[in-house]
This record gives structure tokens, sequence and C-alpha cells, in this order.
């Protein structure tokens, strides 16, 4: 009887350090589109720092909205970090996060770079601003997004696919600030505008601006730093070629989109998810963001230098990130009646 006693409470005391083992194990599990080697020195640090173990799933921002839709409530990942706030809103209209509230973001990120009920929280920043050829000289009447679309710069411009989500975030706060008529005005002008066919990416047309095949081209600052800071002296000195227009100085602003991050409605985490996204905002994270990738900080104030080399402040847009997820469907017609493919 005292052996079967024995047995007993050792089995007992073995379970109860097997639940207090699987209690004290710590982790966050992330799925993120951002597909920079970079960003694993972030989760490493939060490791460091927390004691909680990161686990990562990386995939393209629709892949990983599809598969935590398609796991529902079994679903393992607590945050979903995106580039875009159309993605973030696409997310957020199957929904799939859940209100994070937490002092620590609402402090530090900046209202109109958060979703009004804290789905999610913008982290880093990227503006998108106009290159153009300096060769050439900087054009005539090329200060705002809307001289893009004006008849001097016919056959001058180089454009990415309207199916681009950076195209259509920008389309999205032409309609928020201006209306759809405006804004159908404006893609029609642009489309007339087209030294080649829409093509390429943000760094494909750099280089097409730097060699002279198009004169004016919009892309996303981090590009430009970047290029700027290859080792390899060919795409330096491309990028070196261009001059930068932050549109939009004199009334409301040039244009930003973020990198963000929101809390997953059936995240097994949930508190951990949030000690995540807190961490991104202190000044070591955001200022990772700026050395590793050339982004803006999110966080005022954060940021030691410029992410692109030659530049300062300039004046943001500050429009809630949220409308341009709202404006998408819109902004996607309004390309497709104007025939920017």
């Amino acid at each position: 009887m005292f052996r079967l006693l024995a047995a007993v409470l050792i089995l007992a005391s073995g379970l109860a350090t097997a639940v207090g083992a699987k209690a004290e194990t710590q982790e966050v599990n992330i799925y993120s589109a951002r597909h920079y080697d970079t960003d694993l020195a972030l989760y490493d640090h939060f490791t460091e720092e927390t004691g909680i173990r990161v686990n990562l799933i990386e995939g393209e921002s629709d892949e990983l909205i599809a598969r935590i839709e398609r796991e529902g409530k079994y679903s393992p990942a607590d945050i979903l970090v995106t580039v875009d706030a159309g993605r973030l809103w696409r997310a957020e209209e199957k929904g799939l996060f859940s209100p994070a509230r937490s002092e620590v973001l609402e402090t530090r990120i900046p209202a109109h770079l958060r979703h009004p009920d804290g789905l999610w929280f913008g982290l880093s920043k990227r503006a998108r601003i106009i290159v153009y050829n300096k060769k050439m000289g900087r054009p005539d009447k090329l200060e705002t997004y809307a001289d893009l679309a004006d008849p001097s710069h016919k056959g001058e411009i180089c454009m990415r696919s309207s199916s681009n989500i950076y195209n259509v975030s920008l389309l999205a706060s032409i309609i928020e600030h201006e209306g759809l008529k405006t804004a159908e005005n404006w893609a029609n002008g642009v489309v007339a505008n087209f030294a080649q066919p829409p093509q390429g990416n943000d760094t494909s047309n750099i280089e097409a601006v730097a060699a002279g095949e198009c004169r004016i081209s919009v892309v996303n600052t981090y590009y430009v730093g970047r290029m700027l800071g290859s080792d390899d002296p060919a795409t330096a000195a491309a990028a070196e070629k261009v001059g930068l227009i932050f549109p939009n100085q004199d009334d409301r602003g040039t244009h930003v989109n973020i990198s963000g991050a929101g809390v997953l409605k059936h995240a097994p985490n949930r508190e951990n998810a949030i000690k995540f996204i807190e961490f991104l905002t202190g000044d070591w994270a955001q200022n990772a963001f700026t050395e590793s990738n050339h982004e803006y900080t999110a966080v005022p104030g954060a940021m030691k230098r410029s992410p692109v080399k030659g530049t300062g402040p300039f004046k943001e847009d500050e429009i809630n990130a949220s409308a341009l997820g709202a404006n998408q469907a819109e902004a996607v017609r309004i390309f497709d009646r104007a025939g920017w493919k």
C-alpha cells in the first residue's frame, strides 16, 4: 500500500513538474511578410531581453492572410506582420485581428499610423517620392503628385504596375484628400504621360530613370536608400544619378506607408504578442529598421539619422493609414478604367 501511495505521489509530482514546465515556456508565433534577413536581429534581441522565444513563419501577405483564415481558431499565429496599410486592411476586413490596448503603443505610435480601435500598429514608414534624372535636370512644374498628370510631362514617366500595393495606396490617399473625380483625372493624366508600359519594381524604375530611359518615376524611399548604400558600385552609382522630390510639401505633405503588425483573434500567446509589438516601438528596434532597411521610424524622435543619404526631415501626409485600405477597391477600379496595366 505504501509503495502504491509513493508511486502515485511520484507520478503526481512528475505531472505537476511537466505542467509547470509548459506554463513557463514563453514564446510568440509570428507570421511575417517582411522578407528582410536583418529583421532576425530584432527577434534575437527581443528574446535576449525578455526570454520569450520567437517562432517565425514567412510568406507573402495574401498567402499568410489566407493561411490564418484557413487555420481559424486552431491557428498558432499570435501576430501578423506585413507591409502596406492596404494589406493590414485586408486582414482587418476578414476579421483576423483582435483589439490590443497598450499605453506604450498608444503613446509612442502617432494616431495616424495606427488603427483607431487598436487592431494594428504601424512600426516603420516609407515615403513614396518622385525621382528624376539629374543629368536631364529637375523638371519644371513638378512639386506635387498632381503635377505628374500635367501634359508637360508627356512621354517622361516610368511606373510599376497598377496592381502594386504601393501605387494602390498612393491613389487611395488621393481619393481620400481630393475625391473620386479628381483621382480618376489624375490616373488618366499619368497614363497619358507614360514613357513605356508599366513594368518592373521600384529598383528597376530608379535604374530606368538613371539610364535616361525615362525622366521621372515614383518610388519608395527605402529602395533609394538601399541602392545608395549598396556594396555594388554600379548600383550605388545609378542611385546617385537621380534627384529626389518629396511631393506636396506646401500642402498636405508626402504620402507615407507603413510596415505594421496586429494581434490575431485566436492568438494563444496574446500577452507575449503585445510585448513584442511594444518592443518594436523602442528606440533600439526603431533605429534597427532605419539601419538595416533604410526605413523611417514610426516613433517621432526615435530616428538618429535619415535613412536616405542627403535627405532630412520632410512634411508627411497625416491621414489615418486605415483610409488607404478603405479606398483600395475604388483605387483599383480607377486604375482599370484609366488603362494603367
